[in-house]
């Protein structure tokens, strides 16, 4: 009774900030974990008692639906409320199964197409790997841009204009995961600033021309596929997303 009368005064005392992140992440992570392992369920022939897509009317209602409509519910309800505990826990949770559940299927709603299987699909999973980096860091208390409070405005708006044209230029040589990064750790803006692009990156398209064509070629070196560093990449997607298919079952899970 005096354990449960302390997790009450706790829970008073708690305002949401790292905590509901925490729990934004956690359940994000639990929903994307639940329904790729479900969908990896239902394409296998193994397991033919699990339940198959949603449909009505005839139409497969994707689970990015279900959603979208729990992050705008979550959302809307802590716009227009001062939430108390336990209901901004249950928000919390509520908007991490809602991204959850929309990020795995971020290569439909980016391409308007139907990839969940194909080799486009792996940019779901490159897109989950980035939402947990970045709650992740949130989650352990690094601030976005890292500027310190008694900065002038001067040095922090020139910092933050810095900040933002590494990332940029991260962006554009296709080193998403480092120019997210260095939103918090802008050091390692610099190091993917400075490194050569991935080879179909805007950068090398538009730079890596001329007399610069062979760090074209460099770049195709470093990113083969054959190379141990890319070959690991793969595999990891793989274990986490499935294995693509190079033509798509019409009646495909998603």
């Amino acid at each position: 009774m005096l354990f449960a009368a302390q997790l009450d005064l706790v829970s008073r005392d708690v305002e949401p900030g790292r905590e509901s992140a925490f729990l934004v992440l956690l359940a994000f992570l639990a929903a994307f974990g639940f329904i790729r392992t479900s969908a990896r369920m239902i394409r296998s022939p193994r397991f033919s008692w699990w339940p198959g897509n949603v449909e009505a009317g005839g139409v497969h209602i994707h689970h990015l639906v279900w959603g979208i409509s729990l992050l705008l519910l979550a959302g809307f309800s802590a716009f227009v409320s001062d939430l108390d505990a336990p209901w901004w826990q249950i928000t919390s949770i509520a908007f991490g199964i809602g991204a959850g559940l929309t990020l795995d299927e971020f290569a439909l709603w980016l391409r308007l197409d139907d990839v969940y299987w194909s080799e486009q699909g792996r940019e779901s999973i490159d897109a989950v790997i980035v939402a947990t980096l970045v709650a992740g860091l949130i989650v352990v208390g690094v601030q976005p841009f890292d500027l310190d409070e008694t900065a002038s405005i001067l040095g922090t708006t020139a910092a933050t204009v810095l900040i933002l044209v590494v990332c940029s230029i991260a962006f554009a040589k296709g080193r998403i995961m480092l120019g997210v990064v260095a939103f918090f750790v802008p050091v390692v803006g610099v190091v993917a600033a400075t490194r050569l692009a991935k080879p179909n990156s805007p950068w090398a398209r538009r730079r890596y021309r001329g007399t610069r064509a062979e760090r074209l070629e460099r770049a195709r070196h470093r990113y083969s596929a054959d190379r141990r560093s890319e070959r690991i990449g793969t595999r990891i997607r793989d274990a986490i997303g499935g294995t693509p298919t190079p033509d798509q079952d019409p009646d495909r899970p998603s």
